[in-house]
């Protein structure tokens, strides 16, 4: 399911690209929330969720987040080769060391404080390599060297938001099941989206319309096989296999826009991973040390 699930958001991803330069993304977002209901509703009810809540701003809160990260990784999306967004979007597992410093106290080790650094690493090796070693770097056509910039920063912002939604249902989770924190970011997505939607809004051509309904559905599926997957197995344990969206990703822009990923690329994207599997990997054995007391 997750391995599915991670197929499903780079189609997401791809989709979103496929429309970037027409549709504005913050649109996509709310479509992309709109068109999802049905599948979470779906779930929710399969689950026997409701929305009864006793922590409706912590659900508000993780609404924002994932509202912030949203608009992040669809804008990155539609300015950036598509294997060096999704490869910056990884960082959540370093951001998510750093935020439980100040939010749940934890202290972390020297092991994860290096695990950090080499994270840190990656995504100037993504940002900045090409032009420190003199290499040719990828250039989506009509897209301006300030807006890739821009849509670098977004890249990692969208790691931020995504690790700050991360220990947001951490806690929500204590006394929320998966279903209703779902069902409860959908609904409140989706409202926020709709209340920024006539400021931008830009009337979809037919093919557009089904692009839209198809990030909806795609992205819908893709949260209801993750929420199934990290109910029925460890965090730590999944972990590793969410990383298979930078294959994706490599074929998707190599077949559809002919990128071809570079040395920078796929060194950074290298240090990315093994940072977020060893910080996975620390996590595991934390959590099991005491389980074995």
């Amino acid at each position: 399911m997750i391995l599915l699930s991670t197929l499903m958001f780079s189609l997401m991803a791809v989709l979103a690209k496929l429309m970037g330069g027409t549709i504005p993304f913050l649109e996509i977002v709310f479509f992309r929330s709109l068109f999802a209901l049905p599948v979470v509703v779906l779930m929710a009810l399969r689950n026997r969720a409701t929305l009864r809540t006793r922590r409706f701003r912590g659900h508000l809160g993780r609404a924002c987040t994932g509202q912030a990260a949203s608009c992040c990784m669809f804008f990155s999306a539609t300015v950036l080769p598509l294997g060096e967004q999704q490869a910056l979007t990884y960082g959540t597992p370093i951001f998510a060391t750093l935020l439980a410093i100040p939010f749940l106290g934890e202290r972390p080790g020297p092991h994860r404080w290096a695990a950090v650094g080499i994270g840190f690493l990656g995504i100037l090796v993504i940002a900045l390599g090409p032009e420190l070693l003199g290499q040719p770097r990828i250039v989506p056509q009509g897209v301006a060297a300030w807006v890739m910039a821009a849509g670098y920063v977004a890249a990692v912002c969208h790691g931020i938001f995504a690790a700050g939604t991360t220990l947001l249902v951490r806690q929500l989770s204590a006394t929320e099941s998966s279903a209703t924190i779902v069902l409860w970011q959908s609904l409140l997505m989706t409202g926020i989206s709709a209340v920024a939607l006539p400021f931008f809004w830009v009337t979809p051509t037919g093919s557009e319309w089904l692009l839209l309904v198809g990030v909806g559905l795609v992205g819908g599926i893709g949260q209801l096989l993750s929420t199934e997957a990290y109910a029925s197995a460890q965090v730590s344990s999944l972990g590793p296999y969410t990383y298979t969206a930078l294959l994706w990703a490599a074929l998707f822009g190599w077949v559809f826009w002919g990128d071809v990923p570079g040395v920078t690329m796929l060194l950074g994207a290298a240090l990315i991973v093994t940072a977020g599997l060893y910080i996975l990997q620390r996590e595991m054995r934390r959590r099991a040390r005491p389980a074995a007391n």
